[in-house]
């Protein structure tokens, strides 16, 4: 079955690849993969030219649509991310699209992560910065993570029953006063804290900076990046300059020239044993486990804890 897409698309806002920063010699930290959102990812040009800490017009959808009426109501749920699973379950064995899902079909910019194995190695992460209905985002960046992510191969039938997946659903974009105007926690047991208040994967950002011949790049972090890796501010910066293609020596005064944009975001995360568990509970019809995994790993995993 083939697959296409039509959006512009954003990679590299999550990963695991080991990156020396230039303000952590002592510190052997490491990087979230390859490039990073490239500079046609639908944010626009020009954002740079616009007033600190308003929201941008280039994003007239998200700014006026995505604000959480109430902080305690989350739109991301569990379903969005078992219907990726669905998707990809009947990509993988040749069946029609999966039925219209019943979850909210609002409009937000999203990323659809795929990871495997108990380590949760990364397989594949790929969004779009353009609000989108969840409905078609989701069906369509569930497929475009997990077979359009360059830096990997595409995910295959006999990984299928190891993975893990994401859905971040992204919001509150501003354009901040300058590249330490935004928030992140240090891990207490990585590192002591050097930046202050501690925070937890507040903000993810978005940085936009000419490089050596000019030219315009741009990278993205998603919220829990600089948590995961226990980076600061600088340091974080510094990663997304060098994902962005930046070859040079990085000076604060480099790095005062960079517009930031940053936003939040809410994520849920189910894994395959998860996604097998709810979808029986629930009464869902869109396979036989045991096709997957084995009858006798099915029964392990669904009949026998009940016989406990």
């Amino acid at each position: 079955m083939p697959f296409s897409h039509k959006r512009s698309m954003a990679t590299g806002c999550c990963g695991a690849k080991k990156q020396k920063l230039n303000n952590s010699p002592s510190l052997d930290c490491f990087d979230t993969s390859a490039a990073s959102a490239s500079s046609n990812g639908s944010m626009g040009d020009g954002l740079c030219d616009r007033p600190r800490r308003q929201h941008s017009s280039l994003f007239p959808t998200v700014n006026n649509r995505l604000k959480r009426e109430n902080c305690t109501e989350r739109v991301v749920s569990k379903e969005m991310v078992l219907f990726c699973f669905d998707v990809l379950y009947h990509h993988l064995k040749g069946f029609e699209p999966p039925k219209q899902p019943l979850f909210v079909n609002r409009e937000f910019p999203l990323f659809v992560t795929w990871e495997v194995g108990k380590d949760k190695k990364l397989r594949g992460c790929i969004g779009t910065f353009t609000s989108t209905s969840l409905h078609q985002g989701l069906r369509e960046y569930a497929l475009a993570s997990a077979f359009k992510d360059s830096r990997f191969d595409p995910i295959g039938w006999d990984e299928f029953n190891r993975l893990h997946c994401s859905v971040s659903l992204l919001m509150n974009f501003e354009v901040a006063d300058d590249y330490m105007d935004w928030e992140v926690c240090i891990c207490f047991y990585m590192r002591p804290v050097l930046t202050g208040k501690l925070q937890i994967g507040v903000h993810g950002i978005r940085i936009e900076f000419h490089n050596d011949r000019g030219s315009k790049k741009a990278a993205t972090y998603l919220p829990e990046v600089a948590v995961e890796q226990g980076w600061d501010h600088i340091q974080t910066i510094d990663s997304l300059l060098r994902k962005g293609g930046y070859k040079g020596h990085i000076t604060p005064e480099f790095r005062s020239g960079v517009c930031l944009i940053r936003f939040q975001s809410e994520k849920m995360t189910v894994s395959y044993s998860e996604y097998v568990s709810l979808r029986q509970c629930r009464g869902g019809e869109v396979f036989s486990p045991a096709e997957v995994i084995g009858w006798k790993n099915a029964f392990r995993l669904i009949v026998f804890p009940y016989l406990q």
